[in-house]
């Protein structure tokens, strides 16, 4: 019993953390995957500009 109130404690303790940690990174991959396409575009509009 003294065990499952262990891993319940680390459990509530580094769980919710880790869970908005992976939430953040997950959202903030679709933002920097969105930047680096605009970011090309921008690019290849420079470049046509130039021609």
């Amino acid at each position: 019993m003294h065990d499952v109130n262990n891993w319940v404690l680390l459990l509530g303790n580094f769980g919710f953390p880790i869970l908005i940690a992976v939430y953040l990174l997950i959202r903030f991959e679709r933002k920097i995957e969105a930047l680096t396409s605009v970011i090309n575009e921008l690019k290849n509009s420079i470049k046509n500009r130039r021609k």
